[in-house]
């Protein structure tokens, strides 16, 4: 049964809903070696896409987030998008922005999604599309998928990270993804760096903290470019890779800031690999500035920074695997 107390938890399974359990033998057996139907609810567009058992996507769906992106709309929108595929599956996984945890979300981005708190979201979409559903955090969805199916195979501390619009994580203990019962899983965006761009609040002897998602993403790069005249974020990142003296001190901050947090994750986690994602993440040079300042922390706390593998994918073939591969319960429609 799914813990409600708040206390951290990792399971390799779903968590259990308090009201219409599926079990886990039915998801096993129900449709065997059957492909798998994967949804995912962004703030511009809502994807569905079946899945292999072995996270090889087959087909996909797309359309645009409604507006406004209120708990009714959005739901009956995807319901109607993946209603074309729900024939040919045996369970849904369902990867969502937000703190999700017992398979209810709320939303940390209200100007984006209003209305969602506490929405009932996998029950919502099993009874709409007539399936077991399991709900995943997209970051945390995402991070499962690298790691059954991409750049977190092989290792058993793995921690996947988004650098795009913010900054999101998920990460991977002993095999297990790691979940917590108030939906704080993993939110490396939130750890507190010194606020040097965004807003953060003084703390008496370490000066202005705020959100690492404040100074690292890209959001906040692309903040700064425009005050330089760089334009956005990306003609930031396209100009560091010309080697811009100006915009490889914005990047390389927002580099280092995240090498840090990988090294502090490492040293009280034992990660020994991270993944970057994202449309920042994914960028060499990027990727190349956080190698180079976690190479001024010991080597024990060094994991090893690699790319993610699945690209936009990676949490559409996480949510299906959660759902599907070995759920302790999902919600049943």
């Amino acid at each position: 049964m799914s813990d409600q107390s708040g206390s951290a938890r990792s399971l390799t399974a779903p968590p259990l809903l308090d009201s219409a359990l599926l079990d886990s033998a039915l998801l096993d057996t129900a449709l065997p070696g059957a492909s798998l139907l994967a949804l995912d609810i962004g703030g511009t567009s809502l994807r569905a896409a079946l899945v292999t058992a072995d996270g090889r996507v087959l087909e996909r769906l797309e359309a645009r987030t409604p507006r406004p992106a209120t708990p009714d709309a959005v739901l009956a929108a995807v319901t109607e998008l993946a209603a074309p595929l729900a024939g040919q599956v045996g369970a849904v996984g369902v990867a969502c922005a937000g703190a999700v945890a017992g398979g209810r979300v709320t939303a940390t981005a209200a100007h984006t999604f209003p209305g969602w708190t506490d929405v009932p979201l996998a029950q919502r979409v099993a009874s709409g599309l007539g399936l077991p559903c399991a709900a995943l955090n997209d970051a945390r969805a995402a991070a499962w998928g690298e790691a059954q199916a991409g750049a977190g195979r092989g290792v058993s501390e793995f921690m996947f990270v988004t650098v795009s619009t913010g900054v999101g994580a998920g990460l991977v203990l002993g095999g297990q993804l790691h979940l917590a019962g108030n939906g704080l899983d993993a939110e490396l965006g939130f750890v507190s760096v010194p606020a040097a761009w965004g807003p953060g609040a003084a703390v008496p002897g370490l000066g202005r903290l705020g959100p690492l998602e404040f100074e690292s993403s890209g959001t906040a790069l692309g903040a700064q470019a425009a005050a330089l005249g760089f334009g956005d974020a990306r003609a930031l990142c396209d100009a560091a890779d010309a080697r811009d003296a100006r915009a490889l001190e914005v990047t390389g901050r927002a580099a280092a800031l995240l090498a840090w947090k990988c090294a502090d994750v490492a040293a009280l986690l034992g990660v020994t690999r991270v993944a970057f994602g994202g449309s920042v993440g994914l960028r060499a040079g990027f990727l190349g500035q956080v190698r180079a300042a976690l190479g001024a922390f010991p080597e024990r706390y060094r994991p090893e920074l690699v790319h993610a593998a699945l690209g936009a994918d990676a949490g559409l073939i996480g949510a299906a695997l959660w759902a599907g591969g070995s759920g302790e319960g999902a919600a049943q429609g």
